[in-house]
């Protein structure tokens, strides 16, 4: 692991910026800086983007498809808010099972990893009670 971040770093201070899985860049000009407090904020946001930023590439992907799914069946689902790695949706109580289905596979398929990716699906009236 220690060596896997140390070539982020590396790879970062190289070429001024660090990519997502998704290949979306982030510019880090600041690890240039001689301020020691603001290089080390910019080497922990290179070791933190690709990360954090590859699970944000993913749930905006598979928003975007659960989105146009939804439409193309013309289900009444609709895509209510993301909660870090939640999707919040309402629908009536006789699509539930159609559109739980529909969304732990987008999720689980939005891009093919060495790892699978594992969805949990909840239902509820309320976030609540979904948990």
């Amino acid at each position: 692991m220690r060596e896997y971040l140390n070539e982020i770093l590396e790879g970062a201070k190289r070429d001024g910026y660090v990519c997502t899985l998704l290949n979306r860049r982030r510019y880090l000009p600041e690890l240039q800086s001689k301020i020691p407090s603001v290089r080390q904020f910019a080497e922990r946001m290179a070791i933190n983007t690709p990360i954090q930023g590859t699970a944000a590439d993913l749930i905006k992907v598979a928003m975007v498809n659960i989105a146009h799914l939804l439409t193309k069946k013309n289900l009444a689902a609709q895509l209510i808010m993301q909660v870090h790695d939640e999707l919040i949706l309402e629908a009536p109580l006789k699509e539930k099972d159609e559109v739980a289905a529909l969304v732990k596979k987008e999720m689980e398929e939005v891009i093919k990893l060495k790892v699978p990716l594992k969805v949990e699906i909840a239902a509820g009236k309320n976030w609540d009670e979904a948990h």
